[in-house]
């Protein structure tokens, strides 16, 4: 093993996020089996270990678990994605302390690029994970080896393993133990490898994390593809999938939501998508962002008669680049005349795309909107933002009244980091 200073990947990934999350603020959760709910407390989309260990099916409804929740000690919440979103911020703001180089690969996940020797590497992965733990109150693996596929792989050890304390170094590991571990692996767990090529690649003889590292990369790329030759090549510990920078803005935005009841009216399809069109123009407005183009659609669930079904869209290309919440919420209004009264709509929402950013495609004088000068879209989202988002609106989208379509979440627990009213109590 060498002791020569080396640049490596690490990956680290935050343990039952959802379920960890709901934990910080709330320590009696520890040790009990937790389910975290999707949308209108349907199914189950996250569980602690233990929920696992109970053998929860992913994506159980929650009124099949219910029944037995008492029984087994099972806690639900539904899904607090301001928690979660903060939570994560604070995460990958304080991982990004320990490396200039990194890349927030999803809410709870992120590459990182470190350099040292194999004793400095497991220190700092250590230090981080601690650092976490400390400071957010998050357990955390850490993965750290050659390659970002290695690095994944190395995760889901440091994960399974207990003895490695929660940080893999896949370099300090024996040769044979890796290979060991590789030769037991399927294929499927690999990054990158879904059932359906794992099946095709089953067709060639190659089972195993180690049947694929040991395939000829060339020929495999001329079978299947350029991205599998990478993964081969990334198993033997050859980098070829470069950090991402992250984007100053989105490719589009998308703002929709199933409703917690049915809507049959159109003028509450109206308020819907008033307010998510104002969403969307706020959203823009603070990644300094303009839209050309707005898809607004709605649709009943796809479980009732066919004859009952409707699902109208419309796309509404703008006339100039813009982030202006009346012409946004205009253009999604288009969709209205589609609607049918007395149909059961379960979802509705916006798209907006062809984003460019703020002030790169001039506009002739008397085409811009008296809005957008006035910055009303940023107005709107430093008030929602301050005091919530139903204190502010445009025409429907600033109604108090009839909003009981919107998501339910009747096992929500506080929102500590983002509301003022919801602050945790503590007793001493």
């Amino acid at each position: 093993m060498s002791d020569d200073r080396t640049q490596q990947i690490a990956l680290v990934d935050c343990n039952s996020f959802y379920a960890s999350a709901e934990r910080v603020f709330d320590p009696t959760l520890e040790g009990r089996p937790v389910v975290v709910l999707s949308n209108n407390d349907g199914c189950a989309v996250a569980m602690s270990a233990e929920a696992k260990r109970l053998g929860i099916p992913m994506g159980e409804p929650w009124f099949k678990l219910e029944p037995d929740a008492a029984r087994l000690g099972l806690v639900a919440r539904s899904s607090n994605y301001e928690l979660y979103g903060d939570l994560s911020s604070r995460v990958m703001e304080l991982l990004g302390r320990f490396s200039a180089w990194q890349e927030v690969y999803s809410i709870d996940e992120a590459f990182l690029g470190l350099t040292g020797t194999l004793g400095e590497l497991g220190d700092t992965g250590r230090s981080m994970k601690a650092a976490v733990a400390r400071n957010v109150g998050l357990p955390v693996c850490v993965g750290i080896a050659p390659t970002k596929t290695l690095a994944k792989m190395a995760n889901k050890w440091a994960k399974k393993v207990p003895s490695f304390g929660g940080v893999c170094v896949w370099e300090q590991v024996p040769a044979d133990d890796r290979q060991a571990l590789m030769r037991r692996l399927p294929v499927t767990e690999i990054w990158g490898v879904a059932g359906r090529l794992g099946a095709r690649l089953a067709g060639l003889g190659i089972y195993t994390v180690a049947d694929l590292a040991a395939s000829d990369p060339a020929i495999m790329r001329r079978r299947f593809s350029v991205v599998l030759e990478r993964t081969i090549r990334e198993l033997n510990g050859v980098p070829c999938i470069a950090f991402e920078t992250p984007k100053e803005g989105k490719d589009q935005l998308i703002f929709s939501r199933s409703f917690s009841k049915k809507i049959t009216e159109v003028n509450e399809i109206r308020q819907v998508l008033s307010i998510y069109a104002q969403q969307a123009a706020a959203r823009l407005a603070r990644h300094r962002q303009q839209a050309k183009q707005l898809l607004a659609f709605a649709g009943t669930s796809h479980f009732v008669a066919a004859a009952d079904r409707h699902h109208p869209s419309v796309s509404v290309p703008l006339p100039v680049p813009t982030a202006d919440p009346v012409d946004l919420t205009k253009a999604a209004l288009r969709i209205l005349p589609e609607i049918r009264p007395g149909a059961r709509y379960a979802r509705a929402g916006v798209i907006v795309t062809d984003l460019s950013p703020a002030g790169v495609q001039p506009t002739l004088p008397g085409f811009t909107s008296e809005m957008e000068d006035r910055k009303i879209a940023t107005i709107i989202d430093e008030v929602t933002t301050k005091l919530g988002r139903d204190n502010l609106g445009l025409g429907f989208g600033g109604l108090k009244s009839g909003v009981d379509w919107q998501m339910a979440r009747t096992m929500l627990s506080p929102r500590c980091t983002t509301h003022w009213g919801e602050l945790a109590t503590v007793r001493a």
